[in-house]
């Protein structure tokens, strides 16, 4: 029996053959504590069952060898371990050429061969990169409201809405596990407020600095993305793209429709 698994930084997509799907916190192999990660597979794994041979391990974070090994979860399976790259690859160009964009919590892109990631432009994590994502988004809005510069109305409905005050903001960012999940929480609320031309300006630049710092380091080909965030901002990416000459082909929100097609079940 195949088990697909989408993970990003979020949640985590269990997909085995035969229709049993499933859906568990996610995690980032990079930084997600050891304890957490064990208690996610603990759990998840449970709820597979057992009769899996054969596992496609689909990761955030994954950069080189995998740090765990799926062989203590699921013993005597061949197990195949990619990054998240290779996942919307696969389900957005399958085994044609074309640029593949991870835009949710993070961003990420490759140019793909239709066989294997050709060109990569890193993306650095939401620190020092992920333009265009909903946790860059989150990070541009909160420094503004930290700093006073997000008009009124939007900081008096905003700090209605969340627990904004200095602290808060600050143990959010740098003392919980996940701080990138934590700015894109945001991203919703900011959205609803596109039509304000302070809002726009900050989605549109986040979006343009996306495309000029990664989509048009590549080869001219037809774009694929994957991920809720930018699903959700498909009108105002394709807007922004013909600015660039850049044309979008599919928005997914999440591989796996494309992995199961890609890996035939």
């Amino acid at each position: 029996m195949i088990l697909i698994i989408d993970c990003g930084a979020t949640k985590a997509d269990w997909a085995l053959q035969g229709g049993k799907h499933f859906r568990t916190e996610g995690f980032n192999l990079a930084h997600t504590p050891k304890d957490a990660l064990r208690a996610i597979l603990d759990g998840a794994a449970a709820k597979a069952g057992p009769g899996v041979t054969e596992v496609h391990f689909y990761a955030a974070g994954l950069v080189g060898e995998s740090p765990i090994d799926l062989g203590q979860w699921f013993p005597g399976a061949e197990i195949e371990y990619a990054s998240d790259m290779v996942a919307a690859a696969r389900a957005v160009c399958g085994n044609r050429p074309g640029i593949a964009a991870i835009i949710g919590t993070g961003s990420n892109t490759c140019q793909w061969d239709g066989t294997c990631i050709s060109r990569k432009v890193n993306s650095g994590g939401f620190i020092v990169g992920d333009e265009g994502s909903a946790s860059v988004l989150g990070k541009l809005f909160v420094t503004d409201y930290l700093k006073g510069c997000v008009p009124s109305a939007i900081a008096e409905e905003f700090a209605s809405r969340f627990e904004a005050g200095y602290g808060s903001i600050v143990k959010g960012v740098y003392a919980s596990a996940a701080p990138a999940r934590y700015l894109g929480g945001f991203a919703p609320f900011i959205l609803e407020h596109y039509a304000d031309p302070y809002v726009k300006a900050l989605v549109d630049d986040n979006f343009r600095r996306f495309l000029e710092r990664t989509i048009l380091r590549y080869d001219r080909l037809h774009v694929g993305v994957v991920g809720g965030f930018g699903r959700a901002c498909r009108d105002i990416l394709e807007a922004i793209g013909k600015e660039y000459g850049v044309e979008f082909k599919i928005f997914m929100d999440s591989p796996l429709e494309g992995l199961l097609k890609y890996h035939g079940i």
